[in-house]
């Protein structure tokens, strides 16, 4: 105790940085699927040891001991997925790789192109890499390298089109490639109209730092999903401001609020339902 209150400072910056450091891997490994597992396990743990030591329970204190090492093992080979995930977001930087001109270019015809999607009622899904790489996922798919733009969009998604089935995936400012099947969130929804693009939406960002973009052929509705946080029914005004703080808000520059403000230059599409048929 001596030591502690003799060295403050040094204990305080250890404090600080383990602190730091918990609060970031949570924040890495929250949205995974075994987050809430490793929770319960850790909650189950600590009261355990807790009781035994306060009780003196010397028999459940051996086990708890005994049993930690094998317990992490265990944890990393039954939750290497989830780890692998988190370990990827850690170190996400979250941003695209080309220039600010470019992205905000880019990010006007992606916007255009997903109102006329939806006007039009034609059900897209699209996938826009980050850090962590799509490239699983491409395999999936028919890999096209093409410039992206609004007809492009609108002939891949078309109804009758090969290659309407699946989603787009759009790395920098290009189509890495389309008809992608991403994995299918394992969570129980509440909401039991959630359609399986929605679905693949929160799947595929549960996984890795990508964002996903719906849009509904049923309703013509737009949602964004990130992180596996599914926004629904977005108005294009709506829409238009949420991709712009996504992709905008690390450089706010006068360039940058100039261009979220012609991002929301149209005004918002016709009202949608609150509901997506399963169809979807």
């Amino acid at each position: 105790m001596w030591n502690i209150l003799e060295d403050p400072w040094r204990n305080s910056v250890e404090i600080l940085l383990l602190t730091t450091c918990i609060y970031q891997i949570y924040r890495a490994f929250r949205s995974t699927r075994g987050a809430q597992i490793l929770v319960g396990l850790g909650t189950i743990l600590i009261v355990l040891t807790l009781v035994s030591t306060i009780f003196q329970l010397e028999v459940i204190k051996w086990i708890i001991t005994r049993a930690a090492a094998v317990l992490a093992l265990a944890l990393i080979v039954i939750f290497q997925p989830e780890l692998r995930t988190g370990l990827a977001r850690l170190g996400s930087k979250r941003i695209f790789s080309f220039s600010n001109k470019l992205r905000i270019a880019f990010l006007e015809r992606f916007a255009d192109s997903v109102i006329n999607l939806s006007k039009r009622r034609i059900g897209a899904l699209f996938a826009i890499q980050r850090d962590v790489s799509l490239k699983d996922f491409l395999d999936s798919g028919v890999i096209l390298d093409a410039q992206f733009s609004p007809e492009l969009a609108l002939a891949v998604f078309y109804p009758k089109a090969p290659l309407h089935d699946g989603g787009m995936i759009i790395a920098d400012d290009r189509v890495a490639g389309a008809a992608c099947v991403f994995p299918v969130t394992e969570r129980e929804m509440q909401d039991r109209s959630t359609g399986l693009r929605h679905r693949a939406a929160i799947g595929l960002t549960e996984r890795t730092d990508a964002i996903a973009v719906v849009v509904s052929e049923e309703t013509g509705g737009i949602s964004i999903c990130e992180n596996g946080v599914l926004y629904r029914n977005l108005t294009e005004k709506q829409f238009r401001e949420k991709i712009a703080k996504i992709f905008l808000s690390s450089n706010l520059s006068n360039e940058t609020e100039e261009s979220v403000e012609k991002l929301d230059r149209k005004g918002p599409v016709s009202a949608s339902s609150d509901n997506d048929l399963a169809s979807d």
